[in-house]
């Protein structure tokens, strides 16, 4: 590692899933056992696919672009792999391709953990989705250009917003 601190980041606490490590001053956590994380952009016939879920973090419900983790369940898996599988599980839909766009960090000054946006070629209808039991995710079909309002209606709701809605919203957060 290169930086302001020396020496190597001490772990101060680690649980399945987490880990929270100090640094010189710096405190931050991030994913335990190399785990990262896949989000999926899904596009069919114009639309976009999101998915409404209740995070305990956050305290309610939470709109998102339909994601999961890699390697959680099996070392050593494959991005697409992992994104093809929960995108089928959270949604309903079924990828024929997973491409990668690149690998991103959502907030680099308090969580080390990254994802992999990928996007979704080739989608078939296979389920209902709502994830996996006790997750009770919603689905929503979105055409693109409502996708301003829909966000926008949701947050009026009180819902929250994870930050990666704004590969949609793009240069239209600029008008």
């Amino acid at each position: 590692m290169s930086g302001p601190q020396s020496g190597v980041p001490e772990i101060m606490w680690q649980g399945d899933f987490i880990t929270v490590r100090k640094w010189g001053t710096w405190e931050y956590v991030g994913r335990a056992r190399g785990i990262h994380a896949a989000v999926i952009l899904a596009l069919i016939e114009g639309d976009v696919l999101l998915v409404e879920q209740y995070r305990v973090p956050l305290g309610g419900p939470c709109l998102e672009l339909p994601a999961g983790l890699v390697g959680d369940e099996t070392d050593g898996e494959a991005v697409e792999s992992a994104a093809a599988r929960e995108l089928e599980e959270e949604t309903g839909y079924r990828a024929d391709r997973i491409e990668i766009i690149g690998r991103f960090a959502s907030s680099p000054g308090m969580v080390s953990e990254t994802f992999s946006l990928v996007r979704a070629h080739g989608l078939t209808k296979v389920g209902e989705g709502g994830g996996a039991p006790g997750e009770n995710i919603t689905v929503h079909r979105v055409p693109l250009a409502q996708v301003g309002a829909f966000i926008a209606a949701k947050r009026a709701q009180g819902m929250f917003m994870d930050v990666k809605l704004l590969t949609l919203l793009g240069a239209g957060l600029l008008d």
